[in-house]
């Protein structure tokens, strides 16, 4: 198998050759901490450890140009709106000349149509969060008007590139709150946020991707049961707190309803070979023998974490994963 049949076969709870092994993200500050341990090249990690290429693309969805102070008023939307248009540019570069190449790939290709509810309502700094999280109870048909008119323009760019592109999954990515819980609770999650993507997430269906993806960077696992009822299957946690996104325990409560990326706590790479070792031993078992599971660590590696550490998880994640399928 390639690593795109590998990918899908996987999601669909099939019997893949193996799962597949995508890289966390290494940064260059990351690599050249590495190169003065010894590594010579970054194509000398592919030939220590199994891998499988995934390419990630994406929507512009800001609005263009910038505004210098967004509209605080339902009146004064058509400003936004005129800066929203769905114009090809805001989609990935040269996309129309690639089509042909990207459907004959064979790696995993993601597009990511949407960046979340806070960054869509333009939160860059507190003032602006603070107005907005107000706004959820003194101004709901403001919230209401901003998040539609971004999904509006993100349904119609990604028709237009899933008409010529077929994707093997869809990102929905949500820096929605804390490792103590999400910023807004789950009503209020469906009644802003999930109706919003309504019609980005028809989109998606028409054109037959499977996967939907929710990216969160947060412990949002209230808020799992309102992403089911609407169809974004599944789960890709980053860079939060490993009890509270325990996938272990969620694979149990939601079984192959949710199919899960990641789960493994970057934190044990830091620690060393036996924290490693322990890591992978507890997780894999459980969450491998379900299907629907791609290991991978809840984040991007830093720099911190020493050449010799990542390549004993890699090389162990490898041999337990063919071992525990075998």
């Amino acid at each position: 198998m390639n690593s795109r049949e590998r990918f899908l076969e996987v999601m669909r709870f099939g019997r893949p050759d193996r799962v597949p092994y995508f890289e966390e993200g290494l940064r260059p500050e990351v690599l050249q901490a590495w190169a003065k341990q010894g590594l010579r090249s970054p194509e000398e990690l592919h030939s220590l450890f199994a891998h499988d290429g995934r390419e990630e693309l994406d929507i512009d969805a800001y609005p263009r140009p910038a505004l210098r102070r967004w509209p605080q008023t339902v009146a004064g939307l058509p400003a936004l709106q005129r800066r929203l248009r769905p114009v090809d540019s805001r989609l990935p570069s040269g996309w129309k000349r690639h089509a042909a190449a990207w459907n004959g790939r064979q790696d995993v290709l993601m597009l990511e149509v949407h960046h979340g509810f806070f960054l869509g309502m333009g939160v860059m700094d507190w003032r602006r969060f603070t107005y907005v999280i107000e706004s959820l109870y003194d101004r709901p048909e403001y919230v209401h008007a901003v998040l539609r008119m971004e999904a509006e323009m993100l349904a119609e760019l990604a028709d237009r590139f899933l008409e010529r592109v077929a994707v093997d999954a869809v990102i929905f990515s949500e820096p929605i709150g804390g490792n103590n819980g999400s910023l807004l609770s789950p009503r209020m999650y469906e009644q802003f946020v999930l109706e919003s993507y309504r019609p980005l997430l028809e989109t998606v269906r028409r054109h037959g991707v499977d996967v939907v993806i929710l990216r969160t960077y947060a412990n949002a696992r209230v808020l799992i049961p309102s992403l089911l009822k609407y169809g974004i299957n599944c789960l890709w946690a980053c860079e939060t707190n490993a009890e509270a996104m325990d996938y272990r325990s969620i694979r149990g409560e939601f079984g192959r309803e949710l199919r899960l990326i990641g789960g493994i706590d970057l934190d044990v790479l830091r620690e060393g070979k036996d924290a490693i070792q322990r890591e992978l031993e507890q997780k894999l078992p459980v969450l491998l023998e379900g299907g629907g599971y791609v290991p991978l660590a809840d984040g991007r590696v830093r720099a911190d974490i020493p050449l010799e550490n990542y390549l004993y998880y890699r090389q162990t994640l490898e041999r337990l994963t063919r071992a525990i399928s075998a």
